[in-house]
């Protein structure tokens, strides 16, 4: 999203930088870069998606010069746990399990449906083979069933798994998998699943500042309708707002 006013952006990324050189900090974000629409590497090779231009805005409203870092999913907590990044912003549901290691902001989405899509609509998702993410709400939910999990590094692997025939069905984040349904690479199949507390930033839990600089940052968006706006814009008319 371009900035409708490049004077006034271009004011506030100098004060943005001015603030954090006399702290002497740069404020890393770090995401997946694989899981679009939130995040993935456009062209130039830049992360790009809905957190791309959320993350960048809420730097600017919190005064704070960013930088974006990508990490492999399995690893992206104990990356920010051992200090390779500031906060993580990847499309990571809030849940209990999680916020005993981490601390996170706010939501920045509403709670989504996750959904189950597979090759064709007969597909049994009660008792055949679902692949899912490591370390996901979806893969801790399949595993609480009475199917058998099949566990991939990446999402688009999970996606492959069902194309080539190696599992039934996949069970991801419903607005992930939309536009697979979309050009009748899968269909989705059963109910909508509700999992987890909405999507929010993650943090170390020795840095409350930052975090409730997000916090008052995510508000604003909130408040102004800006957040809702961009969730319209990247996730989809459908996808729930505030």
């Amino acid at each position: 999203m371009k900035h409708l006013i490049l004077g006034s952006a271009a004011l506030a990324l100098t004060a943005g930088m001015a603030l954090a050189e006399s702290h002497g900090t740069m404020v890393r974000l770090g995401t997946e870069g694989a899981y679009p629409p939130y995040n993935f590497i456009d062209d130039s090779g830049e992360v790009a998606g809905f957190e791309r231009v959320l993350g960048d805005e809420l730097c600017k409203r919190a005064e704070l010069t960013c930088e974006w870092v990508t990490n492999d999913w399995d690893s992206i907590i104990p990356n920010l746990v051992s200090g390779n990044y500031d906060a993580i912003i990847a499309g990571m549901s809030i849940t209990d399990e999680r916020d005993e290691v981490v601390d996170f902001s706010q939501n920045y989405t509403p709670p989504s449906p996750s959904s189950y899509a597979a090759a064709s609509e007969d597909a049994d998702i009660e008792a055949g083979v679902i692949a899912a993410q490591t370390g996901t709400i979806q893969a801790a939910h399949i595993a609480e069933t009475g199917a058998t999990l099949l566990e991939f590094p990446s999402p688009d692997e999970t996606v492959s798994a069902v194309t080539s025939g190696e599992a039934d069905a996949v069970l991801a984040d419903k607005d992930f998998l939309i536009p697979f349904t979309e050009d009748g690479t899968l269909v989705f199949v059963g109910d909508d699943v509700p999992l987890g507390g909405g999507i929010g930033m993650a943090f170390r839990e020795s840095d409350p500042e930052l975090r409730e600089k997000f916090d008052a940052a995510i508000q604003s968006m909130k408040d102004d309708g800006t957040l809702n706006a961009m969730i319209k814009e990247h996730l989809g008319e459908d996808s729930p707002a505030f």
